[in-house]
């Protein structure tokens, strides 16, 4: 039986574990084991999606135990060459408010004991990750933003820590004191296998809550994992439509450098 094939694909954050109606659901094999779901696969105006939950529809995997390499190993066994990686997010900053979106142009990584590298040898690999975001798609997700009405700031950093837990207050000001914008659980190592396997990438948050750092601020609460999925499941429709108006409008060639990051990359004697 032929593999079913995909161009674009989606990862679904907590509280978003469907996307598409009329879909084929396909159990993806990989050298890495098994993804955090099925691929559903579907059509958005014509061109072929594949989306995955990436914490599984159950939401079974914790942040520091979801398969990334199985998940992005899968995408590209599918033949999908850009990503959109929506997720939620708390803020670092009061400018970034519950409901806002962010389409970040940094990340800071604070996990640890993850699988991130596709190339643990013998062929070493040492990819560039300056600029972890492919300047496209961010490109194209600010644009249609504002088409829809979506406010949308224009770059940040996101800080990913490791979890389960969220952080101490010390550890939210110490973030936010670096000018960090917003903090996540799973940003890592996500958009760095897919920059190993030449993917394109972007990253969409949806801010959830003020971080517990940014006290003094009227009605700021410390997170709890309830109102992180309360705020991301009330502003679903906004990010269907964010992606029912994306996925069409990406060009089928690129032009980013996203496809050639392995050039260069590896040590050759």
């Amino acid at each position: 039986m032929a593999r079913p094939q995909a161009e674009l694909g989606v990862f679904g954050g907590s509280g978003f574990y469907a996307f598409l109606d009329g879909v084929e659901e396909h159990k993806v094999e990989t050298p890495y084991g098994a993804p955090s779901d099925k691929v559903a696969i579907g059509e958005v105006e014509g061109r072929k999606v594949a989306f995955l939950p990436r914490h599984g529809r159950r939401h079974q995997y914790p942040p520091h135990k979801i398969p990334y390499r199985a998940n992005l190993w899968a995408m590209k066994e599918l033949g999908v060459s850009r990503v959109i990686g929506p997720c939620a997010a708390g803020s670092l900053q009061a400018e970034a408010a519950p409901g806002h979106f962010v389409i970040c142009d940094q990340v800071v990584d604070r996990t640890w004991g993850r699988d991130d590298t596709f190339y643990d040898g013998p062929e070493t690999t040492h990819i560039s990750f300056a600029d972890p975001y492919c300047p496209e798609l961010r490109s194209l997700a600010l644009k249609e933003a504002e088409a829809q009405g979506i406010t949308a700031h224009d770059g940040g950093t996101m800080v990913v820590i490791q979890g389960p837990r969220f952080s101490t207050r010390a550890e939210s000001k110490w973030f936010q004191g670096n000018g960090w914008k917003v903090i996540n659980m799973t940003g890592y190592p996500e958009a760095l296998l897919a920059r190993e396997l030449e993917l394109c990438y972007v990253n969409v948050s949806l801010i959830t809550d003020y971080d517990v750092g940014l006290e003094g601020m009227p009605g700021v609460q410390p997170v709890s994992h309830s109102e992180v999925v309360r705020v991301f499941e009330e502003n679903n429709a906004k990010l269907k439509d964010l992606l029912f108006a994306l996925l069409p409008s990406v060009p089928a060639d690129r032009t980013c450098p996203c496809a050639t990051a392995l050039k260069g990359a590896r040590f050759e004697v």
